[in-house]
């Protein structure tokens, strides 16, 4: 049976690709929402105005998740399908039910599709994610008195590994200027990609520049549009988490980049369907580009200037790392960076800060107090 394609009444001014794409997620939020117990329905209310899309739509993945090991793997309900499990059956669940599931059961589990089983592991960061969707379940059932406990606070921690600094990965600019090298003359691409290339290189280096310059997200990237730019007033929108829209100002490098793929490359208006005309970035098929096609663009040339394989190329959070240490080296503060990057938190971009070498040495020495060894002077 073939999908039916959303149509899409959008009285709102963010693009319609965007949208659409949010009615999707929100479509697959409702067919779990139809596959879990009933007396939820209050808490999907408050995961649908409580938190961001995508938050809500993992949530009610690792929900599903566990109420199926209930099923499959438990005695504590009687129920043959997930919607079937009671109230009472969750007011019988206790901490220690919970920490087996985390602890025992997602660390290590068999899933069999189309008769062949796999076997699936979940490290901390996943189990923690996890944890989070539970707890955050029970702390609402407990507050709307469906269920009788609190049982969250014996829910055992999951200890996550510190961020290092050291252990971003991100392109040095000796690397990132090879990387552009690269997309310029097409040296180090094999036989079969510079056929590909030779279509594709304006486009390639507009998005590589994009990445490099202002640290954008895969989706924020993705989602461009030629509406989005405005070269008049220097100026182009991209839409942040949460659908927050943001003004970015163009520099010279980026619209010359924007502005040779469009006027060069990029097919004409007529060649393309209805569906893909606004869209920035286009397939061969003249098509928008998936995101799953620019994660390969990227790790193709960021593996050249690694001198490493395609597979072991960089990700565009890569090129995000980049950005932000690039801009740290070249003094701008962790605070304006944060700014560009839409970084929630400071720390996050203090991390990307504690990569600039020798920070000390440059401090001290462009601040000398004897006149004999102050260069400046």
């Amino acid at each position: 049976m073939t999908k039916q394609i959303l149509k899409i009444h959008n009285k709102s001014d963010i693009p319609d690709n965007i949208v659409q794409k949010e009615n999707q997620l929100i479509e697959k939020c409702i067919e779990i929402e139809k596959q879990l117990p009933t007396f939820m329905k209050d808490f999907f209310i408050y995961l649908k105005n409580g938190v961001a899309l995508s938050t809500r739509h993992a949530y009610l993945q690792d929900i599903l998740f566990f109420c199926k090991y209930l099923l499959l793997e438990t005695n504590l309900t009687k129920a043959s399908q997930t919607e079937e499990i009671s109230q009472d059956d969750f007011n019988g669940i206790k901490a220690r039910d919970i920490n087996r599931f985390i602890g025992d059961y997602c660390t290590r589990y068999i899933v069999e599709e189309n008769g062949t089983p796999t076997i699936m592991e979940n490290h901390n960061r996943a189990l923690a994610r996890k944890k989070s969707s539970l707890t955050v379940l029970f702390k609402y059932l407990f507050r709307d008195e469906i269920v009788k406990e609190n049982i969250t606070d014996g829910i055992n921690p999951i200890r996550l590994p510190k961020p290092q600094p050291d252990a971003i990965k991100k392109l040095e600019i000796d690397e990132v200027a090879k990387m552009l090298d690269t997309v310029e003359s097409g040296l180090g691409l094999t036989e079969k990609e510079l056929i590909y290339w030779e279509k594709t290189k304006h486009r390639d280096k507009a998005i590589l520049v994009l990445f490099v310059t202002y640290g954008l997200r895969l989706k924020e990237l993705q989602q461009l549009n030629i509406s989005s730019f405005n070269f008049n007033r220097g100026d182009f929108k991209i839409y942040r988490k949460r659908g927050k829209e943001v003004n970015m100002p163009l520099n010279y490098s980026v619209e010359k980049v924007i502005k040779d793929y469009i006027s060069i490359e990029r097919a004409s208006d007529d060649q393309i369907s209805e569906k893909h005309k606004d869209a920035l970035f286009l397939s061969l098929q003249k098509t928008r580009m998936t995101e799953k096609a620019i994660r390969q663009l990227v790790k193709k040339y960021t593996s050249i200037a690694l001198g490493t394989t395609p597979s072991n190329g960089y990700s565009p959070h890569k090129l995000r790392a980049t950005a932000a240490t690039s801009l740290i080296q070249n003094g701008f503060s962790i605070y304006d960076v944060q700014n560009l990057l839409d970084h929630d938190n400071v720390t996050t971009t203090q991390l990307y800060a504690a990569h600039k070498k020798n920070v000390k040495r440059e401090i001290v020495d462009q601040f000398e107090w004897l006149e004999e060894y102050d260069h400046k002077k």
